[in-house]
């Protein structure tokens, strides 16, 4: 079977399985009191259950295994991948169900911001130990590549950290996350499979399957949220696929994709950070600095909210195609362009 056809499967078997089980984790969810309740940050009028990443989690992990099993794990040359390409699959595979764990265990018995990050920094770490790693950088016109050496530990362990908690972290609206996850997982396929790494192609496409499937649940108004465990699964498994999907790549372009196809929560997080700081607070203190926060008190619904940071995700998802040199990128980046456009205007016009 060509490969393509397996990162299909992956898709639709992992999409199924969470449209399938989110109605089910639901009903537990409510019987068991495990609800997320409204306060002044917060959008929601009422009790939700927060236990959604549950089944994107369930759904994924299971076409994972399912393609496994069927031998769909093969390199570009459709022979079975080497040892050090197992380890990285098994890495991101499994540290992506550390993530969860620590996620869900937030969600049901709360932890403090300093236990997640200890124990979120030790799994990062034990992934590097697996091969998840970046182990150079790209410097566009100053060099090319830079071999980072010893800080390759540091610099991937701050990657995948930085990355779970930036999807975490805008995780405030119905179906934000999930749709954000979900666009980035499909432009990660598609750059995966040109950059000829199926294996990691297959992680995104399961991926990008539970993501977009949790939206018939998850989207305003939402029936039912993710949580912690849901947005920390699908935040590490994303940085982890850029890492070993596109990083690997031994080229300047394909090293600096990530960062432009998640450059959404990235920027978001990084400026939540930087005024929390100027202001003398804490970066891990809550408040209402996310970019969606901001769209919201301007006099955006919530629902053009979530569709403009959509659009902004998806154009810069195609400047990643037309950045990687993929067949027809930059007519998708004229489209995509015209669709921020109109979004944007849609924003403006209601503030006004």
């Amino acid at each position: 079977m060509p490969y393509p056809f397996y990162h299909l499967f992956a898709f639709v078997i992992s999409a199924v399985i969470v449209l399938w089980s989110t109605p089910i984790v639901k009903k537990i969810g409510l019987k068991s009191g495990r609800v997320d309740l409204p306060c002044d940050r917060k959008v929601h009028q009422r009790p939700m259950v927060r236990l959604g990443g549950v089944s994107i989690f369930i759904g994924t992990l299971v076409a994972l295994l399912l393609v496994w099993g069927l031998g769909g794990f093969i390199d570009s040359g459709g022979q079975p991948l080497a040892p050090k390409q197992e380890y990285e699959i098994w890495g991101v595979t499994v540290g992506g169900m550390a993530f969860f764990l620590i996620g869900l265990a937030d969600d049901l018995f709360g932890l403090s911001p300093l236990t997640r990050l200890l124990l979120q920094t030790a799994i990062a770490s034990l992934a590097w130990g697996a091969g998840v790693r970046i182990e150079f950088l790209g410097i566009p016109y100053l060099g090319g590549l830079v071999h980072i050496g010893f800080l390759s530990l540091p610099v991937t362990v701050l990657w995948l950290v930085g990355m779970t908690n930036a999807i975490n972290w805008i995780d405030g609206l119905d179906g934000l996350a999930a749709g954000v996850s979900g666009i980035a997982a499909v432009v990660m396929l598609i750059v995966s499979l040109f950059m000829n790494q199926p294996a990691a192609a297959l992680i995104a496409a399961a991926l990008a399957g539970g993501a977009l499937g949790f939206l018939r649940y998850n989207f305003n108004p939402a029936q039912i949220f993710m949580g912690d465990g849901g947005s920390y699964f699908m935040g590490f498994t994303l940085a982890g696929v850029g890492v070993i999907g596109l990083v690997k790549t031994t080229a300047v372009t394909a090293v600096l994709l990530p960062y432009l196809i998640l450059a959404v929560p990235i920027l978001d997080m990084s400026a939540v950070i930087f005024e929390r700081l100027r202001h003398g607070k804490s970066p891990f203190a809550a408040d209402n600095r996310h970019l969606h926060h901001r769209l919201l008190q301007a006099g955006l619904s919530q629902r053009l909210t979530v569709l403009f940071i959509y659009s902004l995700t998806l154009w810069v998802g195609s400047l990643a195609l037309a950045f990687s040199g993929f067949p027809s990128g930059v007519t998708y980046a004229l489209g995509a362009t015209g669709l921020l456009g109109y979004t944007s205007w849609k924003a403006l016009k209601r503030v006004r």
